[in-house]
């Protein structure tokens, strides 16, 4: 059987998909978080505003100041006021922190300095120009940048912008993603299982890992294998940029939906394990990227084949491959790219956990990485250096 490359197959992946590439959108910074910006963001302020008080005291002029000789005290200037009073020479003005510096004041001298009685007020320490004084711009300047391009804006990036004075920023669009999972026997968790029933669980798998590399979720269904999968596929084309699909792309008799898709594209074995059987397809003008139906397989296919690409349609940067020494023999099937799940050991080694099998869910829930074993392999030995995948 002539089987597609991984790396081939992850090309197709990406070349499908390239029609959702560079898509700009500008939105509220209060709706920014996560996202990631695609030019750089500037200040249309200097920011401090203004010079104000670092400090409760009083503005004055350094030079004028002698310890233990008062000074009147000519007014006082408070957080919001919106007038910028003129310091008249030979005296001092009692301001709150964040106040507007007055004209002619270069420093504040703490309250804690001071002490004021019948309109004076006398100092304990004669200051430098400057001191307590927030002088504007020398926080970020008119025009300067505030956030270069590609960040994934966190709170700290969205209170430097909100505090710049910027309200919306322009950020990388976010896939809008249809999941739907396949097949007769699916049940959702909390049901009470019959024979031959088994739990759904794909469809929250591709959710949760569509929408932490990058993806907005905006529709989820299943479909049975007895017909009704062009129709929820139909309505999942609606919304959605991309759709994804677990299930239904064997060779069985009711796989519905390489049976729907199989003239809108392309349906067939990669060589990896596991994650064999793939499909990509166009339906309503939408790509639809095809997975198997064990949940192992899911996992594998979307890590090893979408995960870099959703993210780069995002603005997001790919998560780096590493390398570590096997802490234990493997055996691998000729002709596949084997994907096993492993943790890293303290000793810096990778450790494959339970068997090759697809089915595996829970083991794999306790794997960090997964490991790969070349297609050309057969018998891998303890020691050797193998590439390994962070798991999500």
């Amino acid at each position: 059987m002539n089987r597609r490359p991984v790396a081939e197959h992850r090309a197709a992946m990406a070349d499908h998909l390239a029609g959702l590439a560079g898509r700009t959108e500008t939105i509220p910074v209060s709706s920014a978080l996560r996202r990631v910006t695609a030019r750089d963001v500037n200040a249309p302020y200097a920011l401090p505003l203004f010079d104000n008080s670092a400090m409760d005291g009083f503005a004055v002029r350094a030079a004028e100041i002698t310890t233990g000789r008062p000074l009147p005290v000519s007014g006082r200037i408070f957080a919001g006021d919106t007038s910028r009073p003129q310091l008249k020479p030979g005296s001092a003005m009692a301001i709150m922190t964040g106040a507007p510096l007055p004209d002619g004041a270069d420093a504040v001298i703490p309250v804690e300095q001071s002490a004021e009685a019948d309109g004076q007020v006398t100092f304990r320490a004669a200051p430098t120009a400057g001191d307590f004084v927030r002088a504007s711009g020398t926080d970020v300047g008119a025009g300067d940048r505030v956030v270069p391009a590609g960040t994934r804006l966190g709170p700290r990036h969205l209170g430097a912008l909100a505090a710049s004075g910027v309200r919306t920023v322009t950020v990388w669009r976010r896939p809008a993603v249809a999941v739907i999972s396949t097949g007769s026997e699916l049940i959702r968790p909390g049901t009470e299982p019959v024979g031959g029933q088994v739990f759904e669980s794909n469809s929250l798998v591709l959710q949760s890992l569509a929408t932490e590399h990058g993806g907005q979720v905006v529709f989820v269904a299943s479909a049975g294998d007895d017909g009704d999968f062009p129709t929820v596929l139909t309505a999942a084309c609606l919304d959605a940029d991309l759709v994804l699909t677990s299930g239904g792309i064997s060779m069985g008799e009711r796989e519905p939906v390489r049976q729907t898709l199989g003239g809108h594209g392309w349906f067939g074995p990669t060589a990896m394990q596991p994650g064999g059987p793939q499909g990509l397809a166009t339906w309503e003008g939408v790509p639809v990227i095809c997975f198997p139906g064990n949940p192992v397989s899911v996992l594998v296919s979307f890590e090893v084949l979408l995960r870099d690409i959703l993210r780069d349609l995002a603005g997001l940067p790919a998560l780096p491959r590493g390398k570590a020494r096997l802490a234990r023999q493997v055996e691998s099937i000729p002709g596949k790219t084997q994907f096993l799940r492993g943790v890293r050991t303290p000793e810096g080694t990778v450790l494959p956990l339970g068997g090759p099998g697809s089915h595996l869910a829970v083991t794999a829930a306790h794997a960090t990485h997964l490991i790969e074993i070349d297609a050309v392999e057969t018998r891998v030995a303890a020691g050797r250096e193998v590439t390994t995948w962070p798991l999500t």
